[in-house]
């Protein structure tokens, strides 16, 4: 079904439960084509003007038409309450917990994703905007906070572990983004002033893209970060390879030699 509708693969532990349900709306929407196909050539032909010369303005006196409105409206309520409502409700009333999950800020701009880890510790650094710097501190972690001193920040670079939940806290420093992750799944819009949490599961390593599914500026095209999800192994290698290096001892300067005393004046 994924290579019939050209779906993305599933690289998530709730998208297979997703496609489902996608493929049992699109095998009811084929039916009702061919059904109401079939009708309308059967109505061509039934009521061809060589067989009806004379109007009738009565109308249809069966109950067919009737019947098969019913039968389409218990199918989509059946659709949307036996299958959608639960499926949504699982995904919005269960989030994993977050001490075994693996924890991170997304923060949406025009044009980029800034991805904040909160390094060995597992806190977060305090942020402000005032210490905001393009290039150098995209995302104002505050560098007096001491548990800000092992956070990570990337652009445009999601890493996570394989087979392990994730907890995204979603949110936006000027317009509306959306959050996009085809390959788990997941779309969720980024709005401003608002903290979303977003979760999944990954259960394939691969590298993949992340989009911006909302036309977000003149630039919206830049919009376009890299998901790499990885053995454990290698999660804990690259967290370990970008950690921040702690300062390096400051070298004292070399001590300036005495000055030579000066020579007694030669007396004759």
């Amino acid at each position: 079904m994924e290579r019939f509708l050209g779906l993305p693969p599933n690289a998530s532990t709730h998208g297979a439960e997703l496609d489902s349900l996608l493929a049992l709306v699109h095998w009811f929407m084929l039916i009702l084509f061919v059904g109401w196909g079939l009708f309308f050539l059967y109505t061509l032909v039934r009521y061809r003007k060589g067989r009806n010369p004379v109007a009738s303005y009565e109308g249809a006196k069966g109950h067919f038409s009737t019947y098969g409105e019913a039968a389409i409206v218990v199918v989509e309520v059946l659709l949307l309450a036996g299958f959608a409502v639960p499926i949504w409700a699982r995904r919005v009333n269960t989030p994993p917990p977050e001490d075994q999950s693996t924890v991170v800020r997304v923060v949406a701009e025009q044009f980029a994703w800034n991805v904040h880890y909160p390094g060995k510790d597992g806190k977060f650094g305090r942020t402000d905007p005032k210490f905001m710097e393009t290039g150098t501190n995209p995302l104002g972690i505050d560098p007096s906070d001491p548990a800000g001193k092992d956070d990570i920040a990337t652009v445009n670079q999601l890493h996570l572990p394989v087979d392990k939940p994730v907890l995204v806290r979603l949110s936006t420093k000027d317009v509306i983004h959306s959050f996009s992750l085809p390959v788990m799944r997941v779309k969720q819009d980024a709005i401003p002033g608002e903290v979303i949490p977003v979760y999944f599961q990954p259960n394939k390593t691969g590298n993949w893209e992340i989009a911006c599914a909302q036309l977000c500026g003149l630039s919206h095209y830049r919009m376009r970060g890299f998901l790499v999800v990885e053995s454990r192994a290698d999660y804990e290698k690259w967290l370990a390879e970008n950690a921040p290096k702690p300062a390096a001892p400051a070298t004292p300067a070399p001590a300036t030699p005495a000055p030579a005393p000066a020579a007694a004046p030669v007396t004759k």
